[in-house]
């Protein structure tokens, strides 16, 4: 590891590119003299008011500036919210992958899709391994999560250690491979930590989170309960860990597996390729045998427990999946708990099967993969961080974690509340926010990226809320005089048919428009266009007190 030769040792930059402001979208830069690298790279699900959006990713204006200091992506897990924006990042920003043997399955399937697999490099790291980028060193260490192989990260660098816990929760009877390295954050702790940055999604809730493998027992007993009924369960695609459970509980009640949705079927066939889900011979079968089965030996797994429109269960639930219809005879199990924002909709899904007749049972069927307040104070007592930087959140959870280290005996000045975009600035003497840098939202929709803006936003949403009308109106090329229109046309403003009079009387105001155009010897198009405009809206408020996006097409003929 290098040092300067004169002079003290570099402050080390830490800068939060998002994920600061919501669950989704994690992603952050280290930045040490003339070495970057990047934990995480993760999407952000569109809100409401995104009309037409598909997914969000980060703005990586910050990455592709100082493209030449970046060593590499490194990554906590295989989520979405970080992982998910990969694909998009790297055609922008092209440098070494490092996680975990499952991660990098994950991540391997989506740069496939992308055509990216030959041009990007990715290295399997093991738990307890080091790697070399630049002037880092980055320790993986083994922790508990949702999804199998999840680290935390040690960063070394001259500046001192920095400990990222990844999403987590320490978990002493995980359904697959070990316990989280409680031992390996002691010893860290022990040789002096610059700075902790925690997993805040759960900070508000007391206690600690229940291991996963509880969930097991609650199957077992609804599926004994059920022993007439087909069996939906939804949950995450990614929580490998759960769908297990369900493998287990379904063989042990002689059933068959079939498994559903898109996401659903990509990470499964990974985990059991790369051994991390053990299928018994003859339990999963096609969608298509189901058929051949009585209802009370079928297992489903699908995707669509937080409501998403499109997702597997959201189709059966509108009569719209072509393979599965939802009966009267049907256990519906949500195995998780509506994402903040999300409520909604997963309302709508429970109602719409619940009107089919079906039971769906939603009450202690999930365990969190997030740490409760006593495993996050457990972590701050290991690693003894000189600075608290909470992450992973909304503002609420990340001020609730602040709480936690206030409790521990940390005062305001060594704990470091960022924003995405924050510039934080440490070394053993200080720790401060030190600048700003360029982030934001980057919207996908279908296959541009980028290419909707707010502008376009808003005007989806103004067409939304009010609709268009547009003026068609012919002029003659050198007098400008009016040939044809000025024609009327309407979408989503109001119903023609019985809107006859107000559309003839917003016509005698544009011909009256017109004629004081012609009146004072305008013929500029630009000025013909903005006064229909602005005389037409004035007047359509006036009448139904609502703004249409107002069009105006001008046709020219010799």
């Amino acid at each position: 590891m290098k040092k300067l030769n004169k002079g003290p040792v570099s402050k080390l930059k830490i800068i939060p590119l998002g994920g600061l402001e919501q669950i989704g979208l994690n992603i952050t830069a280290f930045q040490y003299e003339d070495s970057i690298i990047v934990v995480d790279c993760g999407i952000a699900f569109p809100e409401d008011d995104m009309l037409g959006i598909d997914l969000c990713i980060p703005d990586v204006s910050f990455l592709k500036d100082n493209i030449e200091k970046v060593k590499g992506f490194v990554i906590t897990h295989g989520h979405e919210d970080h992982i998910g924006a990969l694909p998009y990042v790297l055609k922008e920003v092209n440098a070494p992958i490092y996680a975990t043997k499952l991660t990098v399955g994950l991540i391997d399937h989506k740069l496939e899709e992308h055509g990216l697999l030959k041009s990007v490099k990715r290295k399997v790291v093991k738990h307890g391994q080091s790697i070399n980028l630049g002037s880092f060193r980055i320790e993986f260490i083994k922790t508990n999560h949702s999804i199998a192989d999840a680290s935390a990260l040690a960063i070394y660098c001259p500046a001192g250690i920095v400990v990222h816990t990844g999403d987590f929760k320490v978990d002493y009877t995980p359904v697959f491979g070990d316990a989280i390295d409680l031992q390996r954050f002691g010893e860290i702790g022990k040789k002096g930590v610059l700075a902790l940055m925690c997993d805040s999604t759960n900070a508000e809730r007391e206690g600690f989170t229940k291991s996963e493998k509880t969930i097991g027992k609650i199957f077992d007993s609804l599926f004994a309960e059920h022993s007439r009924n087909r069996i939906i369960v939804a949950t995450f695609a990614s929580n490998v860990d759960r769908v297990q459970q369900i493998i287990n509980t379904a063989c042990k009640y002689d059933r068959k597996v079939v498994v559903e949705g898109r996401s659903m079927v990509n990470v499964i066939d990974t985990a059991q390729e790369l051994g991390y889900l053990k299928v018994p011979e003859n339990t999963l079968i096609d969608i298509d045998q189901i058929k051949n089965y009585p209802d009370e030996k079928i297992v489903l797994v699908t995707t669509g427990s937080q409501g998403e429109s499109m997702a597997a269960l959201s189709r059966m639930a509108m009569n719209i999946h072509r393979k599965v219809q939802i009966k009267p005879n049907d256990t519906i199990i949500f195995s998780s708990n509506p994402i903040p924002g999300n409520e909604k909709s997963v309302s709508k899904v429970i109602n719409e099967l619940e009107a089919k007749g079906a039971e769906v049972i939603f009450q202690d069927v999930h365990v969190s993969g997030h740490a409760c307040r006593e495993e996050i104070k457990l972590i701050y007592s290991l690693v003894k961080p000189k600075y608290s930087i909470p992450v992973h959140g909304e503002f609420r959870h990340r001020r609730a974690q602040a709480t936690i280290a206030e409790e521990l005996g940390y005062d305001h000045e060594h704990i470091l509340m960022a924003h995405s975009g924050d510039i934080i600035e440490l070394d053993e003497e200080t720790g401060r926010i030190a600048g700003h840098v360029h982030t934001g939202t980057v919207y996908v929709d279908g296959l541009g990226v980028g290419d909707v803006g707010n502008v376009v936003l808003r005007d989806r949403q103004h067409l939304a809320e009010d609709g268009i009308v547009i003026i068609v109106l012919t002029l003659e090329r050198g007098t400008g005089q009016v040939l044809a229109g000025p024609d009327i046309i309407s979408r989503g403003f109001v119903y023609v048919r019985e809107a006859d009079a107000l559309l003839e009387d917003s016509t005698d105001v544009l011909e009256d428009s017109l004629d004081k155009l012609a009146d004072r010897g305008i013929t500029d198009w630009g000025k013909i266009k903005s006064t229909l405009r602005d005389d037409l809206s004035d007047y359509l408020w006036k009448k139904t007190k609502r703004r249409p996006m107002i069009l105006p097409i001008i046709m020219e003929v010799e």
